[in-house]
């Protein structure tokens, strides 16, 4: 596990590993109210309540950033055994939360279950936690529904399968997009600021910054070299 103070409060994060894909199951929380969500709960819920107990908080929200079995598998049982109501992904990823159940079974992660969220997100809509507030940002390209959770005053996101520390998410699924994952990235998640702290689906966290600086697929120079004439 690692634990990352963006910004100063309000709000805190915790990277917790789960699954054999090892997903970054992110546990962030509001400071002064100590209520939390859980951002892609792909798998290991008993681990997950231990770490919610250990930290003193209370399970509000459940977040999905998109319905791929090692960010969502977990969803499913964690509502039960909390009651917290799940938010996300964007509708057009219910094709992938359909077939949880399925890849679960192909992964050796038979545990993974369907579900229906309790509330679809879509581009612009706002999650609460406590007394912070999150922005939705819809970013298709690796999924078709595939949403952001950003936090403006920590200068803090959740970027899911977007963006990695030098790298970006695959577009060979079904209904994956190249073009439309560079445009995710660069016309909705750069302007937000090079400041920006985000943990990604799997490895290290990084910053907006960086990747414009060094990512090979989307820094500001390799996007002038591919559209240079």
């Amino acid at each position: 596990m690692a634990e990352t103070a963006p910004g100063s409060p309000p709000i805190r994060a915790l990277v917790v590993p789960v699954t054999p894909l090892q997903q970054n199951c992110t546990i962030v929380w509001c400071e002064k109210t100590r209520r939390a969500a859980v951002i892609d709960p792909g798998g290991e819920v008993p681990r997950l309540l231990s770490v919610l107990k250990d930290q003193q908080l209370t399970l509000e929200k459940i977040w999905i950033t998109h319905g791929h079995l090692d960010h969502a598998g977990g969803a499913a049982a964690l509502k039960e055994a909390t009651g917290a109501p799940i938010e996300g992904p964007h509708p057009d990823d219910s094709f992938w939360i359909d077939g949880i159940d399925a890849a679960g079974v192909q992964w050796g992660m038979p545990e993974a279950r369907s579900f229906l969220p309790d509330r679809w997100l879509a581009n612009g809509d706002r999650v609460s936690l406590g007394e912070s507030q999150f922005e939705v940002f819809h970013c298709p390209g690796h999924t078709p529904g595939h949403v952001v959770f950003f936090h403006r005053q920590a200068r803090f996101a959740q970027v899911g399968d977007v963006l990695f520390a030098g790298s970006i998410g695959r577009t060979d699924f079904p209904r994956g997009s190249f073009p439309d994952l560079v445009a995710s990235i660069t016309e909705k998640l750069w302007p937000l600021g090079d400041d920006v702290t985000f943990v990604p689906g799997h490895n290290q966290i990084s910053t907006f910054g960086a990747e414009r600086r060094t990512n090979p697929f989307v820094s500001d120079a390799a996007l002038s070299r591919a559209l240079a004439p």
